[in-house]
């Protein structure tokens, strides 16, 4: 098999079965590049990537020669047990694109449009060794500052706040409005830059994420800003907060190497988080059994966070690994300065690993959404957090939430990174704004008439009506906490409390 980094010279090397050079307009082989390679970029790509991916797999097996953006060849790894051997065996494949062949003859040179993910850069999500180990453990550290209990305090603070802002119109647009801001307040807010937190900041990381003509710009946007925030932190570092944690640390950080590492945690958290909310929220409303096993109690909210991400996993891929020696991987010859693709997507759906498409995987958290070896993700509970509080507090606020239009009028965009809903309309029944300290006190329910195809708004219910009865009891409204600080619990009011609800309070940061 010839190595995709050197493309064979044979026109026929790569041919797809039923390839011709003499396809018409419009036949399934103009989607195909140079050597019969598919794209995973470009109309076929966006429109069902997974597809794409199959479609791989059943040519290839496990490891499948593919094209990104400007047609430079990669591997696409889309086997569970491949892709964990990949980001494991660190003496065969690291992150350091220097080595990569593309780079180094230029195909894939600074221009590229995919030049912001995969350029290399002095931070632990690229380096290996001692000099991981060096950029990693500050994070680590500064992940271990995190106290949880405020962290969800505060998640809840900015989804009050958040929901505050369309509340009293009965309907809003849950991407735009909800799922793309709550992660980004919450991080800013953790990372020491809540001043950071605009309209325009949460448009740059989603155009930096994109890989469009104006992620370069967008990049640089956001270096300013959390170069800024690691140039203040030094110059006044503060106690317990996670910037200067990272300041501070023992392996002597300078600011660019700051700044980088707040870049990775940032938009790997964001984008995670709200790719989580929006399909979670997005199966909730157009599947009626869904919704039902969280309304019964059969599901919890962290169990569904857990299945979307094995279904729709935020990231769909990761662009890249890059092979330092020859070697064998699914089959294939990979040659030393090959580029790899791990594919997040295809390894959950191996059907090796998940037999069954779509099947319910309940308890079990070997996906691939937050990588493995070395560079696994160590800020995947706060990721959780921030979408499992972030979910039940959305459903909890606005229990009669339906999707406004039918479900098969969504949409998505596609890139290799990732699956992205774009819009999620739905209408509630008006509430007044809520004091940002309070917790919701309903548990998620859905209205009598609940139907998932309509596109019509549906009759409100009279404003005498009363409200579902809850499925579980309601935690009680705190008093009013300032920011940061903790509330004691009344030894009076815990008596007759029983386990459930003592997880509840605990669980909303009461």
């Amino acid at each position: 098999m010839t190595s995709p980094s050197q493309p064979s010279q044979s026109p026929t090397a790569f041919d797809a079965p039923g390839d011709s050079p003499l396809a018409p307009p419009g036949c399934p082989a103009h989607a195909l590049g140079p050597d019969g390679l598919r794209r995973l970029y470009g109309p076929e790509a966006d429109a069902d990537l997974a597809g794409v991916y199959e479609k791989l797999r059943a040519e290839y097996g496990p490891v499948a020669p593919a094209l990104i953006h400007e047609d430079v060849p990669m591997w696409a790894v889309l086997g569970h047990t491949e892709n964990l051997q990949m980001v494991s065996t660190t003496s065969l494949f690291n992150r350091d694109s220097r080595n990569w062949t593309a780079v180094k003859d230029g195909t894939a040179g600074p221009t590229h449009p995919l030049a912001p993910v995969f350029t290399f850069q002095p931070m632990c999500a690229m380096e290996e060794g001692a000099e991981h180990l060096r950029l990693r453990s500050p994070v680590t550290a500064a992940v271990e500052t995190v106290e949880h209990r405020e962290l969800r305090r505060s998640i809840n603070r900015a989804t009050q706040e958040i929901i505050n802002r369309f509340s009293e119109r009965g309907r809003c647009e849950v991407v735009g409005e909800f799922a793309e801001h709550l992660p980004m307040m919450v991080m800013l807010e953790m990372l020491g830059a809540p001043e950071a937190y605009s309209e325009r900041i949460v448009q740059a990381t989603r155009d930096l994420l994109k890989g469009g003509e104006s992620a370069i710009a967008c990049n640089e946007y956001l270096m300013g800003i959390l170069m800024d925030l690691a140039v203040r932190r030094r110059a006044q570092p503060l106690e317990d907060d996670f910037t200067s944690t990272l300041i501070t640390a023992p392996s002597g950080l300078t600011d660019d190497e700051v700044a980088q590492n707040l870049r990775v945690i940032l938009i790997a958290t964001y984008e995670g988080s709200a790719n989580l909310i929006a399909n979670v929220l997005r199966v909730v409303l157009t599947d009626p059994r869904f919704r039902a096993r969280l309304n019964g109690g059969q599901m919890t909210v962290p169990e569904a966070v857990e299945q979307s991400l094995w279904d729709e996993p935020p990231f769909s891929a990761n662009v890249g690994y890059f092979a330092k020696a020859d070697t064998e991987l699914g089959g294939q010859r990979i040659r030393a300065g090959d580029g790899l693709i791990f594919g997040i997507q295809p390894g959950n759906a191996d059907p090796r690993v998940r037999p069954e498409p779509g099947a319910h995987m309940m308890g079990n958290r070997s996906h691939l959404a937050f990588g493995g070896g070395p560079h696994e993700c160590p800020g995947q509970d706060i990721g959780r957090a921030v979408a499992e509080i972030g979910v039940d507090a959305f459903l909890m606020r606005l229990p009669d939430a339906e999707l406004e239009v039918p479900e098969s009028e969504l949409r998505w965009t596609s890139t290799i990174m990732g699956r992205h809903l774009v819009e999620l309309p739905v209408d509630f029944s008006p509430r007044p704004p809520q004091d940002v300290k309070s917790q919701p006190g309903q548990l998620p329910s859905q209205r009598p008439d609940w139907k998932i195809t309509s596109g019509a708004v549906p009759t409100p219910p009279a404003a005498t009506a009363p409200m579902p009865a809850p499925a579980a009891p309601a935690a009680p409204e705190p008093a009013a906490q300032p920011p940061y600080s903790y509330a004691q619990p009344n030894p009076q009011e815990q008596v007759g409390l029983g386990v459930w609800q003592r997880f509840l309070r605990w669980w909303r940061g009461e």
